[in-house]
């Protein structure tokens, strides 16, 4: 496992995402996935002496990151609990929010964690390791057809009947401990060309409902959108259509499903105004320095002041 505090994780699409926050001076940010601090420290360092940045992670690996900067605080929290933390400083508004939302490098090469499958490890996978149920848990306690639903919804796996069949059977004879008790329940499921790519899906999807994702980000966004005011910016980076789904809703519409609202002239009601009407990619160089980035999409949305 890498301890050193500058391997910790290397930040996706770092420039192009402060860039769209189109950081004012004095504003008030907040980074609700801060990790190894790559994106908070490029904030700080474009913030004036009298801007703040709140930032957020529920990982106590993370705090070994924390940056002594008086201008910086630390929120050790899940992100879904962002306008609770905000009320807490007395914060009313913001000027702009950055999430990076992948599960970040150092929790792939920590073999203690189970977030892999190159490491035989414990299936835990939280990212809270104080709280909450584990990968086994939910393998060893899940019915079947809740089993299916997770590997269907979150990792899009075609297979997922026959793997959620495959893991009941095996956690019948021996209770699913390790990502090798794992692989070997459904590894007669995957052809070998596909290994790696369905293996990867299956992780995800049982990440997902560990961390319990996808509610999180819903209600982190909401209040995001209530709490940025008019002019500030949503920079938003995805890796997978669940999650990015979501987001590029959120910046249509104003709300995670999509649904659109108009008003009396036939204009969207929306919150928000995208800044960058193509997603933005990371280039050639960073794909190959950073393999983590090759998914990732960056969404960029300003708020809207409405006059009626």
């Amino acid at each position: 496992m890498a301890d050193d505090k500058d391997t910790y994780h290397v930040p996706v699409l770092l420039r192009e995402s402060v860039d769209g926050l189109d950081i004012k001076p004095n504003g008030i940010y907040v980074d609700v996935t801060f990790g190894g601090g790559g994106h908070s420290k490029e904030i700080l360092r474009r913030l004036g002496k009298n801007g703040k940045l709140y930032s957020f992670d529920q990982d106590a690996d993370a705090e070994r990151n924390i940056i002594g900067d008086e201008r910086f605080t630390f929120v050790r929290s899940n992100f879904r609990y962002l306008k609770n933390w905000m009320r807490y400083y007395g914060v009313e508004q913001i000027d702009g929010l950055l999430g990076d939302l992948g599960v970040s490098s150092h929790h792939f090469d920590d073999e203690t964690r189970g977030f892999s499958f190159r490491f035989d490890a414990p299936l835990d996978m939280r990212m809270n390791k104080r709280a909450g149920a584990t990968a086994a848990d939910i393998l060893n306690q899940y019915e079947e057809e809740q089993l299916a639903d997770i590997f269907y919804l979150y990792g899009e796996l075609k297979t997922a009947r026959k793997m959620a069949a495959a893991i009941v059977k095996a956690r019948a004879e021996k209770p699913i401990g390790t990502t090798q008790d794992m692989l070997n329940a459904v590894s007669h499921l995957i052809q070998r060309e596909r290994e790696k790519k369905e293996m990867a899906k299956l992780f995800q999807a049982l990440r997902i409902e560990v961390n319990h994702e996808m509610e999180a980000l819903k209600e982190m966004l909401k209040a995001a959108t209530e709490l940025i005011r008019p002019g500030g910016r949503l920079s938003v980076i995805t890796y997978h259509s669940l999650e990015d789904r979501i987001v590029k809703n959120v910046m249509k519409a104003g709300n995670a499903e999509g649904k659109i609202s108009q008003d009396f002239f036939g204009r969207i009601d929306t919150p928000f105004k995208t800044v960058n009407h193509k997603v933005i990619v990371p280039d050639t160089n960073e794909q190959l320095q950073n393999p983590r980035s090759r998914s990732a999409k960056l969404r960029i949305a300003e708020k809207i002041l409405h006059t009626t």
